[in-house]
């Protein structure tokens, strides 16, 4: 089988010069009506980021506004939900959620989040909505190519990625540590909520084509086998746990980004997802014949390094490594199905191959998988 990397599953909108343009207008009408009491609103400077990510759309731009003969510039980012017609990656953008997290993390905790401006629900000023932060400038390890391959962090001294390993697994200790009482999340709160809602996923991306994917639907057996007995507490959960969502400066995050999956669980949901994120890519750079980084974020490491960080014992780690492969095959498989939508690429015979770590996936359900290479 021959292993390729897919692209990034992006919307239309913003994609041009002339979107920006229209865009540029668009920000600017918006936020003269929302600065209601300013003057000189002006919008400028608009561009789309080098790496973007699937989930939303992002547009950096420059404002200048005077306020009670007080002139102010911001430089911010603009993060707009998909288009239906971008074939979306996921079924809702919950930006108001996104906005309600970020902001209490900001209010209860050290943690660097970007502050957050203004959210936009309505789809009337710019065709989708949105929601407005300050940008925040530092480095981060893309996933497009994954930043195994090559890049800053590959280039960095052993000891440098050691401290961004520690300061990383500090970040999931911190998160968790936060005051969890928000009502945004209380409906979405514990495992067994998290994972039909997973499941929910799984029927949506369905819908087109009926298509039902052996490995995934393996997974999901394997997880209702396999369940807790004593699930660990709900905590805040970053949702989408990973280093390529954090902004660094040199060694030191400066920015925990895309909140979007936030949610009440067990703390063990993000840390499966923190493992297992790293470990595929780690895989995949050996497929090519790369090196990548072996030596970062091993799982027995995360595991220590986390417990001695918070004082709490990980449980069931193996069902969050298998959940959180189960839960990336969903969002692999449709954008595998929007490639085919778009023309990209043609439906593999193989339905496994929706999902491109289809193999480390059935290792994992099958206990063949190994973590401890030699």
């Amino acid at each position: 089988m021959t292993t390729s990397m897919p692209q990034e599953a992006e919307a239309s909108i913003t994609t041009t010069e002339t979107d920006l343009e229209v865009v540029a207008t668009a920000l600017e009408r918006w936020l003269s009506a929302t600065l209601d009491t300013a003057t000189d609103v002006r919008v400028y400077n608009l561009s789309r980021p080098t790496h973007s990510g699937m989930s939303s759309v992002s547009v950096l731009f420059d404002l200048d506004w005077t306020e009670d003969g007080v002139a102010t510039t911001a430089q911010l980012v603009a993060r707009l939900a998909p288009e239906a017609t971008a074939f979306p990656v996921f079924p809702r953008y919950d930006l108001q959620a996104q906005f309600d997290v970020l902001t209490a993390v900001r209010q209860r905790s050290d943690v660097s989040v970007p502050r957050v401006r203004w959210v936009e629900n309505s789809a009337d000023a710019l065709g989708t909505p949105f929601l407005v932060m300050d940008r925040v400038t530092g480095a981060v390890p893309v996933d497009n190519p994954p930043y195994v391959f090559g890049g800053w962090l590959q280039e960095s001294a052993v000891a440098d990625r050691t401290r961004v390993q520690s300061n990383s697994v500090d970040i999931l200790a911190r998160i968790h540590g936060i005051d969890a009482d928000l009502p945004t999340l209380s409906d979405s709160s514990g495992l067994r909520r998290h994972f039909e809602g997973e499941r929910a996923y799984y029927e949506w991306t369905r819908r087109h084509d009926g298509l039902r994917i052996p490995v995934l639907e393996s997974a999901f057996d394997w997880l209702e086998e396999h369940w807790p007995s004593d699930p660990s507490e709900d905590v805040l959960c970053w949702g989408d746990a990973r280093i390529g969502n954090i902004m660094f400066q040199g060694t030191d995050p400066v920015a925990v980004l895309d909140w979007e999956s936030a949610t009440l669980a067990p703390r063990e949901l993000d840390l499966g997802w923190f493992i297992f994120f790293h470990r595929q890519f780690q895989d995949l750079a050996e497929q090519f014949s790369m090196p990548g980084l072996p030596d970062m974020f091993r799982r027995n490491d995360v595991v220590a390094e986390y417990e001695n960080a918070t004082g709490v014992t990980v449980r069931d780690l193996d069902f969050y490594l298998v959940y959180a492969a189960l839960r990336h095959g969903i969002v692999m498989s449709q954008i595998e199905r929007r490639r085919i939508h778009f023309g990209e690429k043609q439906p593999p015979e193989n339905l496994d191959e929706y999902v491109m770590h289809h193999a480390m996936l059935a290792g994992l359900i099958d206990g063949t998988y190994e973590w401890e290479k030699k």
